[in-house]
């Protein structure tokens, strides 16, 4: 067993359909193409990762409250839950760690009912627009939180 501080991925809403569902929008690469380049960045930064995707709400606070005390940090793509999942809000706020939100697409650019996140109060930072580089973006953001400042 790795003694890697763990960073939790997690995928919500009808993200296992990536790279079929609007890839206008959200690109052709798959959840997994995203997972595996989340993975090489924490390998390279020292961090293991577990990931966590799921339709349900109730099955990310899980992961979330499942978290506490085991998991260094939690990156979150919550996907449709980003604009109205208040659980996932008080699940996060609860977490000890820091919390990265991340999207592929710029949600701010797009509809209006898109517009409000209610993950980004509790969350460091929000990664969005940058397609499949958010993934690596956000270990990064992860790793720099975790270091102790020189």
């Amino acid at each position: 067993m790795s003694d890697s501080p763990i960073v939790l991925l997690l995928s919500g809403v009808n993200l296992a359909i990536l790279g079929e569902r609007q890839p206008e929008v959200y690109g052709t690469d798959t959840l997994d193409d995203h997972v595996e380049r989340a993975r090489a960045a924490a390998d390279a930064a020292g961090l293991a990762l577990e990931h966590v995707q799921t339709n349900h709400e109730g099955e990310l606070v899980d992961a979330i409250l499942g978290a506490r005390g085991r998991c260094a940090a939690i990156v979150i793509n919550p996907g449709a839950f980003t604009h109205y999942a208040w659980s996932l809000h008080d699940a996060l706020a609860a977490f000890e760690g820091p919390v990265v939100e991340l999207h592929l697409s710029n949600p701010s650019s797009r509809e209006p009912w898109r517009h409000t996140s209610v993950v980004a109060p509790v969350a460091a930072g929000t990664i969005a627009g940058f397609g499949g580089l958010g993934y690596e973006l956000a270990i990064a953001a992860v790793e720099r939180l975790l270091t102790p400042p020189s």
